[in-house]
């Protein structure tokens, strides 16, 4: 028996193509795919401080594959956390707290001197419950929060930075 979700998914999967739809930087494929794949992968993603940044840093390289490949650009990005009390308890202390992560990001040349390609920022948000008492499960979410919100950021920027690749194959 099908259900609606699966024959929407069904439908969507056979109309897509159809349409001129692809995957942006997908690989193994001719075309302005390879294209985008091949740009990202000569991608060298600079040395981000702090132990966040080092995990956006290493996300971003897993994304873009870049071992092996000659580096003709290079990507500079930076992280930052802004935290937000979102709820209080009767006697006041704090229940919730909202992150806000922002990365901003810049794209560079290798020549010297550094050409600036493209630039932005990214922003993403999550939050935390703080339970009563139990500090080992609150640093515990605050912990796996911030790796949600790292992931999200290096999505976010490589799918900025393949957006802006594709523009430029296409002319």
């Amino acid at each position: 028996m099908w259900s609606r979700r699966s024959l929407l998914a069904a439908s969507g999967a056979v109309a897509l193509p159809g349409c001129g739809f692809r995957a942006i930087h997908a690989t193994g494929s001719a075309g302005p795919s390879a294209d985008v794949a091949r740009e990202l992968s000569a991608l060298r993603v600079a040395r981000v401080p702090e132990r966040n940044g080092q995990i956006l840093r290493r996300a971003l390289e897993e994304r873009f594959a870049t071992t092996g490949t000659q580096a003709r650009y290079d990507l500079r990005v930076g992280v930052s956390f802004a935290a937000e009390i979102e709820g209080y308890r009767r006697d006041g202390t704090p229940s919730r707290v909202r992150y806000v992560a922002t990365a901003p990001w810049s794209l560079y040349t290798l020549a010297t001197p550094a050409v600036l390609l493209a630039s932005g920022a990214e922003r993403t948000f999550d939050a935390y419950n703080l339970p009563e008492n139990q500090f080992f499960a609150s640093d515990n979410s605050r912990d796996a929060m911030e790796r949600r919100l790292v992931e999200q950021l290096a999505q976010d920027v490589a799918q900025r930075l393949s957006v802006y690749f594709a523009t430029r194959a296409a002319g």
